[in-house]
């Protein structure tokens, strides 16, 4: 059900709207009582109610150990584009989505939300946007549902550090992987990615 603000409570859950068009904060509400609490991770009218016609293909879970490490900005190129629902389990998130879809009004720009065990808050991150996040505590533990699996001739990523996108980290860097040192800056001639 959708209320006059854009939001959609959903069962145990409720989606807002982001400055970023199809870029949603989904907020977590678990049944709890004296010997603990149930808390739903996922379901599938979530998607539904968010219009995502796409059935989870994959699901991985990510463990960091030390606080400013960095990953990403990672995305798959279509037709293995993927929405990518991402949660913190343990620790907390700089998570970011960056706009890479070809003509949308907030190409290139990103956004960032704090994901925690305990704000129970997470991303819906529609095809055509990259991923990415810092740590900003030590033992971070994150799960990732993906609607298509990962493809390694489709991968491909942007230097989290790219100048054109500027993304203002909240913690001075600790560790980021060889892979994603690599990843190049946004070449200046990309348009954009095709549904």
């Amino acid at each position: 059900m959708t209320g006059p603000d854009g939001r959609v409570a959903n069962g145990r859950f409720l989606v807002e709207d982001t400055p970023l068009a199809g870029l949603k904060r989904v907020q977590r509400f678990p049944l709890e009582d004296a010997r603990g609490a149930l808390e739903r991770l996922y379901c599938s009218s979530l998607f539904t109610a968010c219009g995502i016609d796409a059935a989870i293909a994959q699901i991985n879970r990510t463990r960091t150990y030390a606080a400013g490490t960095v990953r990403g900005l990672h995305f798959q190129h279509p037709p293995h584009a993927e929405v990518k629902f991402v949660q913190c389990l343990r620790g907390a998130v700089f998570d970011v989505a960056v706009d890479l879809r070809a003509g949308s009004p907030t190409f290139l720009q990103w956004h960032a939300d704090v994901l925690s065990r305990d704000n129970l808050t997470g991303l819906l991150i529609p095809a055509g946007f990259a991923h990415g996040l810092q740590t900003l505590s030590d033992d971070t533990e994150l799960l990732y549902l993906h609607t298509a699996a990962y493809t390694p001739e489709a991968e491909d990523g942007i230097d989290a550090l790219d100048p054109q996108l500027a993304i203002d980290w909240p913690l001075p860097i600790a560790e980021r992987s060889e892979r994603d040192l690599a990843l190049p800056h946004i070449h200046p001639d990309f348009t954009g990615l095709s549904a």
